[in-house]
């Protein structure tokens, strides 16, 4: 069977690693990478496929920055090309980007099946991009990897075929596991024993100028307790320098800039806690059993509260502020790691494919 990846945006390296690897050692599959080139910025994707393993991909689309509309457009007119040329007998997508989405409506159109990874995640905030994409991704797909058993009734109660879905577990899980004996801590500067890790992208969080202001009173006031370290995403940089927001102490507040998976991996792994707004890193932290102070009023990993080390804080300052002092003072809850959350998911996925018929 020849089969198409299609990644673009910094998590779906992560989950596309370990899915083609399982599957290279499967005689009757053949694999392309498809590359959107949906994150244009070299810190955020070249470095990703030289640490992932991931081969050069086959194809590269090229399509850059730009609205949702105007980015997801151009992958669907750049992929249908691709897509009519190779006549693929599957198309993988992953996660929730607006490659995934675009990736999927094309071969809808053209009757190629799709199997979607992480499916069956959702946020109920239809206001967030990435939530629209998950809907629509999961009603065109014909395979339906779910990392929870939380996607797994969300796909039914929305009509999915039982037959269709497949709980496998978490394939960025997969990526961490298998390169964690190979994280170091990256050399930096002032870095202290102690410190709080901070990612901060979303659009509720850095496009609001009020909002970004009291995030980062709030963060200068945990740095006094505890040392802040920042790698900031280009987006949330550019809207600090817009709003004229700067550090006040940058000995205790660390801005540093974006890197590489395995230097992040590690600086996850050795903090005191995390505050994020990141899904990705909700999981990480989970398996990691760091605590993770989400900046969100929700989340389509609620296994990362409800099992793992995650508690979601949205936008009240007071109870961010009071959850890091219970972690300080060691009431915070410990977490467990989700089931199938093991290493295997790629295998799962892999095994999948190779009894389908599509």
């Amino acid at each position: 069977m020849n089969i198409l990846h299609v990644v673009g945006a910094r998590p779906n390296f992560m989950k596309v690693a370990p899915v083609m690897a399982a599957l290279d050692s499967r005689e009757a599959c053949s694999q392309r990478l498809v590359h959107t080139g949906q994150h244009y910025d070299a810190n955020m994707s070249d470095v990703f496929f030289q640490q992932l393993g991931l081969p050069q991909p086959d194809v590269s689309l090229g399509v850059g920055s730009g609205s949702h509309a105007v980015q997801t457009a151009q992958i669907m007119m750049r992929f249908e090309e691709v897509v009519e040329e190779q006549r693929p007998g599957l198309v993988l997508v992953y996660g929730d980007v607006n490659s995934t989405v675009a990736a999927a409506l094309v071969c809808a159109k053209l009757l190629i099946p799709v199997g979607h990874v992480e499916a069956g995640l959702r946020s109920y905030d239809r206001t967030m991009p990435e939530e629209i994409n998950r809907l629509m991704t999961d009603q065109t797909a014909d395979l339906l990897f779910t990392p929870s058993p939380d996607g797994d009734a969300n796909l039914l109660r929305e009509g999915i075929a039982p037959d269709a879905i497949h709980h496998v577990g978490n394939v960025m899980i997969d990526t961490l596991v298998r390169l964690l004996p190979q994280a170091q801590l990256p050399h930096i500067d002032g870095l202290a024993t102690r410190y709080a890790l901070v990612t901060l992208h979303r659009p509720s969080n850095v496009d609001d100028e009020a909002m970004l202001r009291r995030l980062m009173t709030t963060l200068q006031e945990v740095s006094q307790e505890l040392q802040v370290v920042f790698p900031i995403h280009p987006r949330t940089r550019a809207r600090l320098q817009a709003f004229d927001l700067a550090v006040v102490d940058e000995e205790r507040f660390l801005l540093l800039e974006p890197l590489g998976y395995l230097e992040f991996l590690a600086l996850q792994r050795q903090a005191t806690l995390v505050i994020t707004d990141s899904g990705g890193v909700q999981e990480e932290s989970t398996y990691l059993r760091v605590p993770c102070l989400t900046a969100r009023e929700n989340t389509e990993r609620p296994i990362t509260v409800d099992v793992g080390t995650n508690v979601l804080v949205g936008q009240d300052m007071e109870r961010l502020r009071a959850e890091v002092d219970h972690i300080l003072a060691g009431t915070f809850k410990t977490g467990e790691i989700p089931r199938l959350w093991d290493g295997r998911a790629g295998e799962r996925i892999a095994d999948v494919i190779e009894t389908w018929q599509g």
